[in-house]
């Protein structure tokens, strides 16, 4: 090789402005390629986040492995056309210098030549390759028979979004297909003589966690990749941390960004139905309040955006949402019209300056003022966005797309592969196809509506296309609209990607992760992560909350007997003790006292509260602690006289009877308190109806707090 080929790393990371951290990322990736045996069961794994510049490590990865004696890199893609159009062009952006210097050369497997010369085939080559049968078939059709020659030299794979989840989670015709996949990978590798193997994933679930069991405990035992590099977080990202954490926050812009939909709502648009919603109402229809508020918070957000940006003398920059309910076209195309309808009526009433219009700009523009305050900086004024959003609707601004095939994407896709923006405001109507690999500039509304019945990990993961980076500005105007029941389970989600994340993170994956479930035995037992049904999870994190809410008490007729029960319960555990300071209680007392509360408290099923789960963590937090004077206690903490609402003064649900400032709040003392067992703070609240919204009957409120010294846990009580 020639000093210029040597160079081909040095002049990509200047040309692209790399960071510092994320050449470190790449050198260690580099080097470890270099020095493990990797294959399809142990593969060294790139990890980073969704929509975190995953694809940039790689190519500088492939940069530096060419520098390194490698001479072929077999990127295998996501089997979409989009995202493979999407993966060449990026490639032969990034490579431009060096193909135009006769060094490199790219090709979509399917457009490769058959007549490479001896010339052609010593250049460094890329080739792209869609994980699909015939795909696959053609890249080892190359190898095996028409260029042998390629099989002598070293071969880097670059397993692109490689995260399919266990078989067991698809349908038979899929799982077929995926294990015909899966073999032409390990056939690819035993016709070539030196080959490395390289996942490159956000949601590494399937590829961590598929368990060996050790029968003398309930820990599974992954299959270790040969070596995990983690891409670095760059500072603009935003994540779930964002949208699952940061949001309860009342202080942050981020509190202000989730809008609940109604669950009939999502219902309405399924299908075409006159006598649920006529197009002609969609202004003021009550079925479709979250999806018409979506729209207009959409366009005021980017007209409040635009002028900002005018202002501050910046280019005007266009901006999208996306609508991503159902998978079937004839959902897809009613959203559309629901959408599209919305929009004409309101260009309609933009043109006749109606009085209904104006309300709904000015509706939204209080919304988005709550986080753009929050955010700080100068806010247009009302008068500023009416005008300049009135005209957006006269002059079309604002186009909507459906997107359902990869035909479409294909063609919607710019010079850079990324979904065209080609309106002031563009919405996006479509399913699956809006998922993974399909990056969305200047996203700030995202309308969610995937029943949680059938999430699994990494499909949800990859629909959150509002993950990515994203300015503090674009943020303060972002909404996200989803159902209760999913915004739950995506919080779930996010906690559950969290913990394991963190695991590998402290390079403890070898140690396992714990995942448990209740037998019909109602003993605790380990439980397969290719099983798990991710609407009914909960992760176990140190020092984490969990707590019912969303909640009404019973009536004081159903429950005052039970109430009265509970109080001479606790309070015959504090009978000589100080009520103010936390005691040891046994589990089995704690556990009864438990299965007593959830008789009087009715809990909307929107919030997937389970009293089994809540019940089998305290269980196993307790009867798994490493303090084995504590072990089977919990410590208990009283609260009485307390006077929660049972709401906001923003109309959400209360989730913080445990609150307070200070060493004397009750959460800082289970805090203290909870280090290698849980604590169970019990609150009684008085439960006045006028003042606070309960039905005038005290009732008992707990709060589990985990123990600071957990293990990465994940509870299931259903499984798939």
């Amino acid at each position: 090789m020639n000093n210029q080929e040597k160079n081909i790393f040095q002049k990509l990371v200047k040309q692209r402005g790399d960071s510092t951290e994320l050449i470190s990322c790449i050198e260690e990736a580099v080097d470890k390629l270099q020095k493990n045996k990797t294959s399809s069961s142990n593969p060294g794994i790139l990890l980073g986040k969704i929509q975190s510049g995953k694809t940039r490590a790689f190519i500088g990865i492939m940069a530096l492995a060419f520098d390194k004696e490698y001479d072929v890199s077999i990127i295998l893609t996501k089997g979409t056309k989009a995202l493979l159009k999407q993966t060449v062009q990026r490639m032969e952006k990034d490579f431009d210098q060096f193909i135009k210097e006769d060094l490199v050369d790219v090709f979509d497997v399917m457009y490769m030549p058959n007549n490479l010369t001896a010339y052609e085939r010593n250049k460094k080559l890329i080739i792209v390759v869609k994980k699909e049968v015939n795909n696959m078939k053609r890249i080892l059709e190359k190898l095996a028979h028409i260029y042998p020659d390629l099989r002598e030299k070293k071969i880097l794979i670059i397993d692109d979004e490689a995260d399919f989840a266990s078989i067991s989670f698809r349908k038979r015709e899929e799982a077929i297909e995926i294990g015909k996949i899966s073999s032409q990978i390990d056939e690819l590798r035993k016709i070539v003589n030196e080959i490395d193997y390289l996942q490159v994933t956000a949601t590494p679930y399937s590829l961590y966690l598929q368990p060996t069991l050790d029968e003398n405990s309930m820990e599974f035992l992954p299959k270790k990749p040969s070596f995990t590099v983690l891409v670095p977080i760059h500072k603009n990202y935003i994540g779930g941390q964002f949208y699952f954490e940061e949001s309860e926050d009342e202080k942050s812009i981020a509190y202000d960004v989730y809008n609940e939909v109604g669950v009939e709502e999502r219902e309405v648009l399924k299908k075409q139905d006159d006598r649920r919603l006529k197009l002609k109402d969609v202004l003021v229809s009550d079925k479709i309040i979250s999806i018409r508020s979506a729209v207009v918070n959409f366009l005021v957000g980017s007209v409040i955006r635009r002028i900002q940006q005018k202002n501050n003398n910046e280019p005007q920059q266009k901006y999208a949402m996306i609508a991503h309910s159902e998978i079937s076209r004839s959902s897809h195309d009613w959203q559309s019209k629901i959408i599209q309808e919305i929009v004409s009526q309101l260009a309609i009433s933009a043109k006749e300056n109606s009085k209904d219009v104006i309300n709904l700009i000015n509706n939204a523009y209080l919304d988005l003022q709550k986080s753009l305050n929050k955010k700080g900086g100068i806010v247009p004024s009302l008068e500023d966005v009416i005008g300049d959003t009135l005209k957006a609707l006269i002059e079309e601004y604002v186009v909507v797309i459906v997107v359902n095939s990869d035909n479409e994407v294909e063609e919607l896709l710019d010079n850079e592969g990324q979904l065209k923006l080609r309106n002031p405001m563009n919405i996006f109507v479509g399913g699956q196809i809006l998922d993974r690999g399909v990056t969305i500039n200047n996203l700030i509304s995202f309308y969610y509506g995937r029943s949680p019945k059938k999430f699994q990990q990494d499909t949800v993961l990859q629909h959150s296309r509002m993950y990515g980076s994203r300015s503090k500005e674009d943020l303060a105007v972002t909404r996200f609209y989803t159902t209760r029941d999913i915004y739950e389970v995506m919080k779930r989600i996010h906690q559950f990607d969290s913990t394991l994340r963190k695991t590998i993170e402290q390079e403890s994956q070898e140690k396992g992760v714990y995942f448990i479930r209740k037998d019909i035995t109602g003993k605790l037992v380990p439980c397969s992560p290719n099983k798990l049904l991710l609407s009914s999870l909960m992760t176990l994190q140190p020092h984490k909350r969990m707590l019912p809410v969303g909640f009404q008490s019973g009536y004081k007729s159903h429950i005052e007997n039970t109430i009265n029960e509970i109080d001479s319960m606790a309070n015959s555990w504090f009978k000589d003790a100080n009520e103010s300071e936390p005691i040891l209680v046994d589990i089995k007392n704690v556990l009864s006292v438990i299965e007593l509360i959830k008789k009087t408290l009715e809990v909307d099923e929107l919030y997937n509260w389970s009293w089994n789960t809540f019940e089998s963590s305290i269980e196993y937090l307790s009867m798994n602690s490493r303090n084995l004077t504590q072990r089977g206690k919990v410590w208990v903490i009283l609260r009485k006289d307390m006077n929660m609402s049972r709401f906001k003064n923003d109309g959400r649900v209360s989730d913080d009877p445990d609150g307070g400032s200070g060493s004397s709040a009750s959460r800082s003392i289970a805090k203290s308190v909870a280090q290698d067992i849980p604590a169970l703070i019990l609150t009684r609240q008085n439960g006045n109806k006028d003042k606070n919204g309960w039905r005038d009957t005290p009732f008992w409120w707990p709060i589990l707090i985990n123990p600071l010294n957990t293990e990465a846990v994940v509870f299931a009580e259903e499984t798939v």
